[in-house]
């Protein structure tokens, strides 16, 4: 059964440290994805966003708990207790500990750094007492150490070493953990070591508390730190020994990371894999000169290097090759980005902006399955073609596609990258495999697996149509595509039962429940980003959705009746993106006409909804569609009865935060 909730959200915000992110970002997704999305989330997103319903785990990682309280003190840790009594999994790492024990005391006597104050979750009954160690200095490596730790006998269903060493700086000890009452609070391990400050009965390193239908797990030393990532200090005496220290214990570690895990109710990969290697990116088109047009039209931007052609963007570097050249597969994939590309090594985070992306022209004949194994072009161009045939005015849209098996987003290298781009014609199409980087709203970003399918396309819209035609439709219009296509992909597909979302979002009726329960999955979202280059606004529609993936949440297979055809990535592509040409082509005839607006509401979920209207003090309302100058979201006056008084509000969808499940618009701040 598929889990309900998906997103593991790790604290980026106010107190945290950049490295404990990132290390904690790292072994988190080495260890969970794809079975969930690791996601970095601000304290406006604690504060604001409907997150709790779709979190399986909250991290707080590293860094200092004074700005974790100034910043959710109140009502942020309201949401967080409520999450996790309600059955949700917290896991404080180091300052993430002290913060969720009754009582933080550091450095206690040392003035310059000393912390002594109650903390509001109160997950630990008692008192978090640190540093275990002396030495500690903030923004320094000087305090670390690789603290040996004793796991507790019993305490995991699975064989855990007995013994291994953890990267520690500045965490504590959990006081007197045998006489605290109120609630079961087991230890996981302890520090195998004589301690600076006094542990009381005991030298717990981490705890798991049990708090309603929840747990949180605090851990003092760090964990989830990979010695991968770790960076010499030739100033500082020992450290290349605690680097060989920590290597050793690696894998035991790991293991013990995936373990404590487990114990708070997720479900750890089998294999825990570091996150993939880019690989080439492969540019063709449906007419091989077409491929060619593009090189030269690129010719005023690339620059020459020791007989190498490159375009320098101004996030990416990307090196031009051209199977006109006579490269064979072994020199392709001699041409991957790999380890001499950045300077952490395979194993370690990546820098993957730092990474040269190759790029690949064929001129003279479409890849081969070896050199894209999961992505079949000629299946795809013969799609295309065959779908160009049946769509009013797709013609274009789709001819010319790059594909890359893993690369870092297709919406990133692209809208980041005007240098790039802006010789892209219409239609232009972006698809990959698998995305270690994939762009979501705000800021967040996560690892998206095989299986789904993921593109963007370019959009040259003429800025004097932007009044008449407005930019904001272009998301309704690749909603309504979307839909259509996949209904009418082929003989059994026409009454899966998939919706729309304002603004939007995808979602499908939930398989694993009874259908009169009308619950609702999120499948798939669009993502619009705009430029203006050339007298039009040159948008990167990015589309992600989840069609033949069975991590981590529902697919379109998952919806398919026995007699529907098999699901293929490269025919769903093709279908996609000859629908949304036509549609594009009748949005610039009509704007967003009567036509187009039965289409959309045919497919969303929302008419007639009841809502509050957290702006204006709760107001009930009810939904009643959205409106056809700049598609905002309208929205009736409702009375006690539910009957409408008249009284119409319209929201932004670029402003407001839309939750299905609550029934809430509520502003952004």
């Amino acid at each position: 059964m598929t889990p309900r909730r998906l997103n593991v959200l790790v604290y980026t915000g106010t107190g945290t440290t950049s490295e404990s992110v990132r290390q904690c970002m790292y072994s988190l997704r080495r260890l969970l994805s794809p079975n969930y999305a690791v996601i970095p989330i601000s304290e406006s997103v604690l504060l604001k966003e409907p997150w709790a319903s779709t979190c399986a785990l909250l991290v707080i990682p590293g860094g200092a708990d004074l700005g974790y309280c100034r910043v959710l003190n109140g009502e942020g840790n309201r949401h967080i207790s409520d999450f996790v009594r309600r059955g949700g999994s917290y896991l404080g790492l180091c300052a993430g500990g002290y913060y969720g024990s009754s009582k933080c005391e550091f450095e206690v006597g040392n003035k310059p750094l000393e912390v002594i104050g109650s903390r509001e979750l109160g997950f630990f009954p008692g008192t978090c007492r640190g540093g275990a160690f002396k030495g500690f200095e903030y923004h320094s490596e000087k305090g670390a150490r690789a603290a040996v730790l004793k796991v507790t006998k019993g305490a995991f269903k699975d064989s855990i070493p007995e013994k291994f060493a953890s990267y520690y700086n500045g965490g504590g000890v959990f006081v007197d953990v045998d006489k605290v009452t109120g609630r079961k609070v087991e230890v996981l391990a302890s520090y195998d070591e004589d301690l600076d400050v006094d542990g009381g009965d005991g030298k717990a390193a981490l705890v798991l508390c049990h708090i309603g239908d929840g747990k949180a797990l605090l851990s003092g030393p760090h964990p989830e730190f990979s010695p991968a990532n770790l960076s010499p200090q030739p100033t500082i005496p020992g450290y290349d020994n605690l680097i060989v220290k920590l290597q050793e214990d690696d894998a035991a570690r790991l293991a013990f990371l995936g373990a404590c895990l487990e114990k708070l109710g997720l479900e750890v990969s089998a294999e825990n894999e570091s996150l993939p290697t880019l690989s080439n990116l492969h540019l063709s088109a449906v007419d091989n000169s077409q491929v060619s047009e593009l090189l030269c039209s690129w010719s005023d931007v690339i620059d020459k290097e020791n007989g190498e052609e490159f375009i320098t963007g101004e996030a990416d570097k990307f090196r031009i090759q051209s199977d006109e050249d006579g490269l064979t597969l072994e020199d392709l994939q001699r041409s991957l980005p790999g380890a001499d590309d950045h300077p952490t090594g395979e194993t370690g985070i990546v820098d993957y902006g730092a990474i040269t992306k190759n790029i690949i022209a064929h001129e003279r004949a479409l890849p081969t399955k070896e050199m894209t194994p999961r992505f079949n072009h000629k299946l795809y161009y013969s799609s295309l073609r065959r779908f160009q045939r049946i769509e009013d005015r797709a013609e274009d849209w789709g001819n010319m596609l790059m594909y890359g098996d893993v690369i870092t987003s297709t919406n990133s290298l692209l809208e980041k990258n005007p240098k790039l781009i802006s010789k892209l014609p219409t239609g232009f199409t972006f698809s990959a495999a698998t995305q270690v980087a994939g762009r979501g709203r705000g800021t967040n970003v996560w690892v998206a697996p095989p299986g789904g399918l993921m593109f963007s396309t370019i959009i040259n819209h003429p800025a004097y149509l932007a009044a008449s035609r407005p930019v904001v439709f272009i998301q309704y219009i690749a909603a309504i595509a979307i839909v259509e296509a996949i209904q009418s992909y082929d003989v059994g597909y026409e009454n899966l039962p998939i919706k729309l979302k304002w603004p939007n979002d995808i979602y499908a009726l939930d398989p694993t429940k009874p259908a009169s329960s009308k619950t609702y999955v999120k499948i798939g979202g669009i993502l619009s980003q705009c430029g203006y280059c050339d007298g039009s606004y040159q948008i990167v529609l990015g589309i992600g959705i989840n069609a033949i993936n069975p991590r981590p949440t529902t697919s379109i297979s998952d919806l398919l009746p026995p007699n529907a055809s098999p699901l293929h990535l490269e025919t769903l592509l093709a279908r996609i993106v000859t629908r949304l040409e036509s549609l594009h082509a009748q949005f610039r005839r009509e704007g967003f006409s009567e036509n187009l607006e039965r289409r959309y509401y045919r497919h969303w979920l929302h008419t007639g909804q009841a809502i509050s209207l957290e702006a204006e003090g709760g107001v009930r309302a009810r939904v009643l569609g959205i409106t056809r100058d700049w598609g905002m979201l309208r929205v009736e006056e409702t009375d006690a009865e539910g009957r409408g008084t008249g009284k119409m509000w319209t929201l932004q969808s670029d402003e407001n935060s839309f939750d299905f499940w609550k029934g809430l618009v509520r502003r952004k701040q």
